[in-house]
């Protein structure tokens, strides 16, 4: 099954080992420990620093190069030029860290909202935002496609990604049926909280949950529907663990067709 049939049809696909990427990988991680010991980043430290979400957080240039290392270039990055016609430009990539311990429960965290991370793994649809004290959920952004590009060795257990396999189907559907009718520029104006609920929860009935594991200078493509999160560190608690992966989100103009 090639790349593009993977996608389409399980929501996520990996790619091998490639020198390309895993050059990029080793020069990034090796710039990683200012930007976690950044003020301006505290924001970003969540479950009471057991996670730096580090949206934005890393110092690439449009191409995806960091300074004075070498180009985001590999078999991945060929695959969302012919896939997506995607070349750029690159923005600011996510820098996803993770250590034991995993997910420790927030102040501002209701019980329930932990308990879902815990046992759900905190699943979601990118650019599907919850608003307000009753985070009533809207459709603010779309991406093109999710990359994933791990930067540390790490085991299966180290928080990794996880997928419901073919849940990209079930919430592309949702949103055509909530959107039907209504024209594109009102879209992120439509309240579909309770579908997403109902769809969510079919995603977890009849999709299986699959650990995207990876390490680096592999990859892989996650659709932009499809239900994902992080799950819970389960591994060995070593003092300095971390699994560190690096996220590109390219932004799209909202489109819902497959």
């Amino acid at each position: 099954m090639s790349h593009a049939e993977e996608l389409e049809i399980k929501g996520y696909t990996q790619f091998a080992f490639d020198t390309r990427l895993a050059a990029w990988a080793k020069h990034t991680i090796s710039i990683s420990a200012p930007i976690l010991s950044d003020p301006s980043y505290e924001k970003w430290w969540r479950h009471q620093r057991t996670w730096f979400v580090g949206v934005d957080a890393m110092p690439n240039d449009s191409k995806g190069r960091l300074p004075d290392g070498p180009p985001l270039a590999g078999e991945v990055i060929n695959f969302v030029g012919t896939q997506f016609g995607f070349n750029g430009p690159w923005h600011k990539g996510q820098l996803s860290v993770c250590f034991p311990g995993y997910p420790q429960r927030d102040s501002q965290e209701s019980e329930a909202q932990h308990k879902f991370r815990l046992t759900r793994d905190a699943a979601h649809v990118d650019g599907l935002y919850g608003e307000g004290p009753a985070k009533r959920r809207h459709f603010r952004e779309a991406h093109q496609f999710i990359l994933g590009i791990p930067l540390n060795a790490a085991a299966e257990e180290d928080s990794p990604l996880v997928v419901w396999q073919g849940s990209h189907l079930i919430m592309q559907d949702m949103f055509a049926q909530a959107f039907a009718g209504i024209a594109e520029a009102q879209w992120s104006k439509v309240d579909v909280t309770d579908a997403y609920h109902a769809a969510r929860q079919r995603c977890f009935e009849t999709c299986r949950r699959v650990i995207v594991h990876a390490q680096p200078g592999e990859s892989y493509i996650i659709q932009k529907f499809a239900l994902h999160g992080v799950a819970p560190w389960t591994g060995i608690s070593d003092s300095g663990a971390f699994r560190m992966i690096a996220y590109f989100r390219p932004l799209s103009p909202i489109a819902i067709g497959r």
